[in-house]
């Protein structure tokens, strides 16, 4: 799987923009989480995942540490969320772990493969050499970009453990996740506009 930031369009549908997460997302984070079905949640998470779970998952989250990716629709709120947790260094080995999960009517259209594109991305910029990820056997979409990606597979009755070695960064790779960042800030600002100013809008006719 590519990762040299071209921007692709997926069944035909308009191109979406990866934007880094900060801690002032966190409760649009956590809206995006809660809005998962217990099935969504099980596939995504790999056990039972009650709304308490999450709240603290949420809530301790190391930005610092990780990096969190996110897609957002033109309501800012976000349809699909990528953790990228940093795993302890082992020798010359540096291991990144990668979560997924995209709500229900925004999937079909190539996001996920997108948010993994943009992890992978940042795991070799940041000298990773090693992308990690955990999967039930029958999440047939994770699965499914992992052999798209060429990932190593390795299946135990019903979970699945999915790495791929990272090539080192160069100048192209530093150079698209720098321009891929810039677009997306700038598409998320626009749709922030757009939106305060349907809102004043609203407003004003409401008032009359």
């Amino acid at each position: 799987m590519g990762t040299d930031g071209k921007r692709s369009r997926a069944n035909g549908r308009e191109p979406v923009l990866v934007r880094e997460l900060t801690d002032n997302d966190r409760e649009s984070m956590l809206a995006h989480f809660l809005r998962l079905n217990a099935d969504d949640r099980l596939l995504r998470f790999g056990h039972a995942t009650p709304d308490h779970v999450i709240e603290n998952y949420v809530r301790t989250i190391d930005f610092k540490r990780d990096v969190v990716f996110g897609i957002s629709n033109e309501r800012l709120s976000l349809v699909a969320v990528g953790h990228l947790a940093y795993l302890p260094k082992a020798g010359d080995t540096r291991t990144a772990e990668l979560g997924i999960s995209v709500l229900d009517h925004s999937r079909g259209m190539g996001i996920g493969t997108q948010l993994f594109e943009r992890a992978a991305m940042r795991c070799r910029n940041t000298r990773v050499t090693t992308l990690y990820m955990y999967c039930l056997s029958r999440n047939t979409t994770m699965m499914r970009i992992a052999r798209k990606a060429g990932m190593r597979i390795e299946c135990a009755q019903d979970s699945a453990d999915a790495f791929l070695t990272l090539p080192p960064a160069d100048q192209t790779s530093l150079i698209a996740e720098l321009f891929q960042e810039q677009a997306a800030l700038f598409d998320y600002a626009i749709k922030r506009q757009v939106r305060r100013a349907k809102q004043f809008i609203e407003s004003v006719m409401l008032a009359q």
